[in-house]
């Protein structure tokens, strides 16, 4: 190829140069990395915690992993995760049990070692368990009460994060429905008054978490509100139930089972509430007093359930009546 020949292709290879660099850089781009918003830093992680009751989307005794960052305390299970906002959460508190070691095997074990071996093993078995407390806040304002259940000494080291205080033991708020109708078939359900004895958190927590539970399932009930909670516009629950503790005694399975036999009688957990179920027709209204007493494995778990099971009980055979009633009322032909 001759120099003239190059000369007069030099215009036209000019020209190409800016859309080729055009098209370089604009790949180069877009095979850059894009930019991810760095991880929000763990302030307090722990696994093989034991989640008891108060996270809606998590089945009780399921096991996972638990984390605080500056935004949200998760939750994370192998079926399943949730977060609550850290915003939502209100109180933090911790709490420590001994039991025995092994459960009811480990019982059934000692009582066939000899010479009163048993009692002797009995006093070392045992060991300790955390508990993690954490209130919040849903997204319609009803209070909730998360337990955790973890290794020793591991809720306290996660107070240090928290950074709020435990609950205040306070009265519930009246609801304002003065000029509201009543909403058929429904409950609202006061967080219990503490104030009448020293409760535990967990126990607070998972009483009240308890109650809620059991009274969803009720037949006789197509809502169940709790405190704090948002109602429907213009509308406010047909029944309210209010518990008051009057007496509280914190057991020991560990203490029973170091003095063998006579351990039945002693180191129960035992609660008395004064309990109160009211109607806006002025149709139902009991008062009693309900006293419960329980000796066994995972005593904070188990009283609290056998309290929310007898009252939802009583009060379920109130509500049925209530139901018959009105049906017979409806099938009168009116004059």
């Amino acid at each position: 190829m001759t120099v003239n020949r190059l000369f007069a292709l030099l215009p036209a290879v000019l020209l190409c140069i800016p859309g080729t660099l055009k098209a370089q850089t604009a790949q180069a781009i877009e095979n850059a990395p894009t930019a991810v918003a760095a991880p929000v830093p763990g302030l307090w992680t722990a696994p093989n915690v034991e989640h008891i009751a108060g996270l809606p989307d998590i089945k009780s005794h399921k096991k996972g992993t638990l984390s605080l960052t500056s935004d949200e305390l998760t939750f994370t299970a192998k079926d399943g995760r949730t977060a609550i906002p850290r915003g939502w959460i209100t109180a933090a508190s911790s709490g420590n049990q001994r039991v025995e070691m092994w459960g009811m095997t480990g019982r059934i074990l000692r009582m066939a070692i000899p010479d009163n071996g048993g009692l002797a093993v009995a006093a070392v078995a045992h060991h300790r368990i955390d508990m993690l407390t954490i209130d919040y806040t849903d997204a319609r304002g009803g209070n909730h009460s998360a337990v955790f259940f973890m290794g020793a000494n591991l809720a306290a080291a996660a107070l240090q994060n928290f950074a709020l205080q435990a609950k205040t033991p306070h009265a519930s708020m009246a609801l304002d429905c003065q000029n509201a109708a009543t909403e058929p078939r429904s409950i609202f359900v006061a967080e219990p008054d503490w104030r009448g004895a020293q409760v535990p958190a967990v126990y607070q927590g998972l009483l009240y978490e308890h109650l809620i539970e059991r009274f969803r399932k009720s037949k006789s009930l197509n809502a169940v509100y709790r405190e704090g909670e948002k109602m429907p516009e213009g509308l406010c629950p047909r029944y309210t139930v209010h518990l008051s503790i009057s007496g509280f005694k914190e057991g020991s399975s560990v203490k029973r089972a170091m003095y063998g036999p006579v351990g039945m009688f002693v180191g129960t957990t035992q609660m008395v509430f004064d309990a109160e179920l009211s109607d806006r027709t002025d149709k139902v209204k009991i008062k009693e007093q309900i006293k419960t007493t329980v000796r066994g494995e995972g005593e904070s778990t188990s009283v609290a359930d056998h309290v929310a099971k007898t009252l939802v009980k009583k009060y379920e055979k109130a509500l049925k009546k209530v139901d018959t009633e009105s049906a017979m009322a409806s099938q009168i032909p009116k004059a």
